[in-house]
C-alpha cells in the first residue's frame, strides 16, 4: 500500500517568544514493512537544523527560532509504501541494544496486577505468550478519550481500565518486561478508510524477540500493524517517542493543534 502522510503541527502563544528550540523526530525510515520515497519537514530554521540519529534510531531534528513569533507551524510530508509483515519490522540498524529497553520508566513502573496478568500467561512461545499478553491487556481496557491525560502512568490506567493507545502500550511495555521481553513505545500513523483520507496519529508497542527482530502489537486494537501502519520513531515510553518536544522562552500562554492526515495514494 503507497500511503502519503501529511502531519501538520501548530503553536499559538499569548506573547511573542524570544527564543524557540524544538526536537523533532518527525522523519520515517525504512524497515522490514515500510519503504520511503520521499520525506520532508517544513519548520522556521529547519535549513539550519542539526540533524543526527539517536541511539534507538530515530532520526533527529534540532531546530531554533530566534526571530520572536506568536506562531510556530511545523509541517512533515511524505509517501511510504508498506506491506503487511504480521507486525515484523525486523533489526533496523540502531545503537542501543535490544536489553535498554528491559528498563522500566515512571510511567511503565508494572503495578501488581500488571505483574499477575503478565505472570499470569504461560508458554515457551514468546510470540505466542506476547500475543496473549496483547489480547489479555486488550479485554482488560475499555477505549475512552476522557479518561486519561498525557502525565498517566500505566498503573493508573490499569487500575481504572479505561485509557487510549498511550496507555495500552505503556501497559503492553510494562507486562513484556515484567516476564524479561525487551519492549518499546513506538509513534507513528494508522490509515483507517479505504475511501477517504484518515485522521490518525496512533502509538503501538514493539516486542524484541532473538529470531524475528522487533515485532509490533497494537493492543488498542488488538493486532500487529499492518500495510495500514506507518512508523515514525521509538522510545522507552510515549516522552522518550515524541515526535516534537520544544521549549519556547517567553511566550506566554501555548495553543496547539495539530492535524493528522493519512491518505491511500494510487500504485
Amino acid at each position: 500500500m503507497r500511503l502519503k502522510v501529511r502531519h501538520t503541527t501548530h503553536y499559538r502563544y499569548s506573547s511573542p517568544g524570544r527564543y524557540a528550540i524544538q526536537r523533532l523526530r518527525l522523519t520515517a525510515r525504512d524497515n522490514a514493512a515500510q519503504r520511503v520515497h520521499g520525506w520532508s519537514i517544513e519548520a522556521p530554521g529547519m535549513e539550519e537544523a542539526a540533524s543526527y540519529t539517536d541511539g534507538f534510531g530515530n532520526i533527529t531534528h534540532l531546530v531554533t527560532q530566534t526571530q520572536p513569533s506568536e506562531t510556530l507551524t511545523i509541517v512533515a510530508e511524505g509517501h511510504v509504501e508498506t506491506s503487511d509483515t504480521g507486525g515484523i519490522v525486523g533489526r533496523p540498524e540502531e545503537m542501543a541494544n535490544p536489553a535498554v529497553f528491559l528498563r522500566t520508566t515512571p510511567v511503565t513502573e508494572p503495578s501488581p496486577g500488571i505483574r499477575k496478568l503478565a505472570r499470569s500467561i504461560e508458554g515457551e512461545e514468546r510470540l505466542a505468550v506476547l500475543h496473549e499478553v496483547m489480547a489479555a491487556i486488550h479485554e482488560h481496557m475499555s477505549f475512552d478519550t476522557d479518561a486519561t491525560h498525557a502525565g498517566t502512568n500505566a498503573a493508573e490506567a490499569f487500575a481504572t481500565g479505561y485509557g487510549v493507545c498511550q496507555d495500552y502500550s505503556h501497559i503492553f511495555c510494562a507486562a513484556a518486561r515484567v516476564i524479561g521481553i525487551p519492549a518499546r513505545y513506538v509513534t507513528g500513523y494508522l490509515h483507517l478508510d479505504d475511501e477517504a483520507p484518515a485522521v490518525a496519529h496512533h502509538a503501538w508497542a514493539e516486542a524484541f524477540l532473538p529470531d524475528l527482530g522487533w515485532v509490533g502489537f497494537d493492543v488498542a486494537n488488538g493486532i500487529c500493524p499492518t500495510e495500514r501502519y506507518v512508523r515514525l520513531a521509538c522510545g522507552l515510553d510515549a516522552a522518550a517517542a515524541a515526535p516534537i518536544v520544544g521549549l519556547h522562552r517567553l511566550a506566554g500562554e501555548e495553543t496547539l493543534c495539530v492535524d493528522v492526515v493519512v491518505e491511500q495514494q494510487q500504485q
